[in-house]
């Protein structure tokens, strides 16, 4: 028998936001790091530059995780990350951390600067 879901449950029941661990070291750009999406990883040269950089970076990692057949992780609670003996040394050192939005399910469009030459 098949599992039947209410999709109006499924609609308010938002996806948790993933944490973002941004790094900085005298004479470097910021560095990010993520948690919940291993391999995901950005830089931004300024600090009003990191949340659009950390979007685009996450949003790249799940559109590439989807095409390689890839379940994305659930993002897990700060205070779970926060305890992990992974994460540990990442956040006492960290510049600060925040959290980003899930991305979006729906496919990115990339465009190609040679549709204009064609």
């Amino acid at each position: 028998m098949r599992k039947r879901y209410d999709l109006a449950s499924i609609r308010e029941a938002p996806m948790k936001p993933y944490i973002v661990i941004v790094h900085k070291d005298e004479n470097s750009a910021y560095g990010m790091t993520f948690p919940d999406a291993p391999g995901c990883f950005s830089a931004a040269d300024e600090i009003d530059d990191i949340f659009a950089m950390a979007a685009e970076a996450l949003a790249l990692w799940a559109e590439g995780m989807r095409e390689d057949g890839n379940s994305i992780p659930t993002p897990r609670l700060l205070s779970e990350l926060k305890s992990h003996p992974r994460w540990a040394d990442d956040f006492a050192n960290a510049a600060f951390i925040f959290a980003i939005d899930p991305p979006s399910r729906r496919p990115i469009k990339r465009l190609d600067a040679m549709d204009d030459v064609r």
